[in-house]
């Protein structure tokens, strides 16, 4: 308890509190919001790109993942904007060069003098965030660093609690979701608005907790559709499909009939969990814990994975950004792996009407930044599509890296209701990415390597053509044998024929020499 005219710090706060202060905190956001569009002096941003750990993450794999939205950077073509940027470990500097030779239209060593990288020299497996909040003198010189708090804000991956806490000890507002709604974005809570705001979406249940709710759940959808043949469970808090299960329902005695129950529970207990490491007892325990829901297993002869990427503004507005078709892969494809850029038109135009929707009503509960929403998309015998909203993730993405590095790279636009890109000069772009290029043969290479092989073969970005391959998570490259690349081109098929050859290439280098020769005695 502190009195008057004593210092206020966060651990004298509870969390109702904190919640208070930070409301009172956000409310700054908007002028800082249409301050950033004047280019005024002393503007700055501050990301924290943290990451909450999955099953099998290791340090290595959050520092690759913190490194993932180093095209911020690219901001800096803003030439007054001061971006500063929190790892867990230093990002090597020839990975911060690359990015600043990127800009279009900018000295590099000038936009060097705007950008402070800190580190928190702590490559443990834990949320970014956590690793900053443990340390004042950090967090300290973070608010050195800040030239006029008054036109800053903190980017995040994700609001958490955590992320709430970093504001308040930084005194800056946060381009975020108040973690107050983050419920929204939980499997239960998506599945709560998709209902409320009239969007369809699989039949199912929420608030599953155990294999009893489970059991019941499925038995009252079985009751409902008799021929599904699978369900998909999910844990309210999973992400990128790493909390999913598959139960089969083929085989099974019909709805109602004597031993149902107990097959579904012998279903239940031979689920496969989408992470291969997870055993079936302990991702039941965490559903028990957690609560998630389960929901019936979308099929059909032709099946995507779209999604569409918002944002509400801090003036309330929602704005549609992109659509992109979502590449999944996994023990039963649920996983996901990348995507292309835009979204099919057949079905973009539709899908992005219907996340319209959840905009609104995301943006009448006070939902501020980026968000998106899954969709699957079904048809049969070439008919029409038919579009079921799965997730809403009120966070950045893997399909927010590549999109805004083609928007800053290029200075193009989207245009929703025609579901195309083009950039100033009329042409229209598109990208196919991953986070996931992996083979252990990458082991053998050097970020320097990789350079090396980009330019002799082609691959680096062209800003004449605005066209080429960019790279990202880097840092991963020789210990996990792990990269992000970005192709960009003027048509589908020639972003997909840029990712192709830029995979083929660096598997094809990476594989060569396998054994150094050996020097003469």
């Amino acid at each position: 308890m502190t009195t008057a005219g004593e210092a206020l710090r966060l651990t004298d706060l509870g969390d109702e509190a904190r919640a208070a202060r930070f409301a009172r905190l956000q409310e700054r956001m908007p002028s800082v919001w249409d301050a950033m569009r004047r280019e005024l002096e002393n503007e700055s941003i501050i990301v924290v790109p943290s990451v909450a750990p999955g099953p099998s993450s290791t340090g290595t794999t959050l520092q690759a993942y913190e490194e993932r939205f180093l095209f911020l950077l690219l901001l800096l073509r803003q030439p007054r904007l001061r971006v500063i940027y929190v790892t867990g470990r230093p990002v090597p500097p020839q990975v911060v060069d690359y990015y600043l030779g990127l800009l279009p239209g900018v000295i590099p060593s000038q936009a060097r003098r705007r950008l402070h990288m800190v580190a928190v020299h702590d490559g443990s497996r834990r949320p970014l965030a956590a690793k900053l909040l443990e340390r004042p003198r950090v967090l300290a010189d973070l608010r050195a660093l800040i030239p006029d708090p008054s036109r800053c804000h903190l980017v995040p991956y994700s609001t958490t609690p955590l992320e709430r806490d970093l504001a308040l000890s930084l005194g800056v507002p946060l381009y975020g979701a108040d973690p107050r709604l983050l419920f929204l974005g939980s499997k239960t809570g998506c599945r709560r608005l998709f209902a409320e705001a009239g969007v369809a979406h699989p039949q199912g249940r929420e608030d599953v907790r155990g294999v009893e709710d489970l059991v019941s759940a499925l038995a009252g959808m079985r009751a409902a559709r008799a021929d599904m043949a699978a369900a998909i469970v999910k844990l309210n808090e999973g992400a990128s499909g790493s909390g999913n299960a598959l139960v089969d329902l083929r085989g099974l005695p019909a709805p109602g009939a004597a031993g149902e129950r107990e097959a579904l529970r012998r279903s239940v207990e031979d689920m496969a969990p989408e992470h291969t490491g997870t055993p079936v007892d302990a991702y039941l325990e965490r559903l028990a814990s957690d609560g998630g829901i389960v929901e019936e297993r979308i099929e059909g002869e032709e099946v995507r994975s779209p999604s569409v990427q918002l944002r509400v503004t801090p003036h309330g507005e929602v704005e549609l950004l992109s659509t992109h078709d979502q590449v999944l892969g996994g023990p039963s494809g649920q996983s996901y792996l990348g995507c292309r850029f835009p979204a099919d038109p057949a079905y973009a135009a539709m899908i992005t009407g219907e996340a319209a929707r959840i905009g609104a009503m995301l943006a009448r509960e006070g939902v501020l930044g980026r968000f998106a929403v899954d969709f699957v998309v079904v048809r049969d015998g070439g008919g029409e599509w038919r579009p079921y909203a799965i997730e809403l993730n009120l966070r950045k993405g893997g399909t927010t890296p590549p999109f805004l590095t083609l928007q800053f790279l290029t200075d193009g636009r989207y245009d929703a209701a025609a579901g195309t890109f083009t950039s100033p000069d009329g042409r229209p772009k598109h990208l196919v990415a991953t986070d996931h290029l992996e083979s252990p043969l990458l082991r053998g290479m050097t970020v320097d390597d990789l350079f090396d092989v980009a330019v002799c073969h082609g691959l680096h970005f062209d800003h004449a053509r605005q066209s080429g391959v960019v790279f990202h998570m880097m840092s991963s490259l020789t210990e996990l044998g792990l990269l992000g690349v970005t192709a960009v081109g003027d048509s589908p098929g020639e972003a997909e024929a840029l990712f192709r050859r830029a995979e083929e290439v660096l598997l094809r280098e990476a594989a060569a020499p396998r054994e150094s020769v050996l020097p003469p005695v």
